[in-house]
């Protein structure tokens, strides 16, 4: 294995929580996230020579992942799936699982957001700074902040809806 490769691989495992996220959010099978998570991977591999140093190695790698999760969503979402909501419909036996209950609800809301207002919120829960969330998206700091203040809102009403 080159260093080229031996770097790669490094990269890829302290990063893997971020690949992981993105292809949760973006799929709805298990299997899904795992051909997705492939993908991202591929496509990172193929960028790796192009990154340049100008931002932060996990900026660079949220764009491409979100890039590849946005343009394969698009492509695979021609077909309406019905078992979208299967993850979140998990029987929980203890009273104190209330948390997880809330973290499922909170993904099945984001899911119902759209492309690039799911990365904002992504990313936002990862602790991206605004000026990384700005740049991956193309907006300005000020935009991303104020996009993010709206999508709070959104997101406390939607949860507010679907909330058993």
């Amino acid at each position: 294995m080159s260093q080229k490769e031996q770097d790669f691989s490094k990269l890829v495992k302290e990063n893997q929580g971020l690949i992981i996220k993105v292809a949760r959010m973006y799929t709805n099978t298990p299997d899904d996230q795992q051909d997705l998570f492939q993908e991202i991977v591929l496509q990172l591999w193929r960028s790796y020579d192009t990154f340049k140093g100008n931002s932060k190695i996990s900026t660079w790698m949220y764009r491409v992942a979100l890039n590849t999760a946005i343009t394969l969503f698009r492509k695979t979402t021609r077909t309406i799936k019905t078992d979208e909501l299967a993850d979140f419909h998990q029987p929980i036996d203890d009273e104190n699982d209330e948390n997880q209950q809330q973290i499922a609800l909170l993904y099945k809301v984001i899911k119902m957001l759209g492309d690039i207002d799911r990365a904002i919120v992504m990313m936002y829960l990862d602790d991206v700074p605004y000026k990384d969330i700005a740049e991956n998206i193309g907006i300005t700091e000020v935009n991303a902040r104020v996009k993010m203040n709206r999508l709070k809102k959104t997101l406390k009403d939607l949860m507010t809806q679907h909330a058993e």
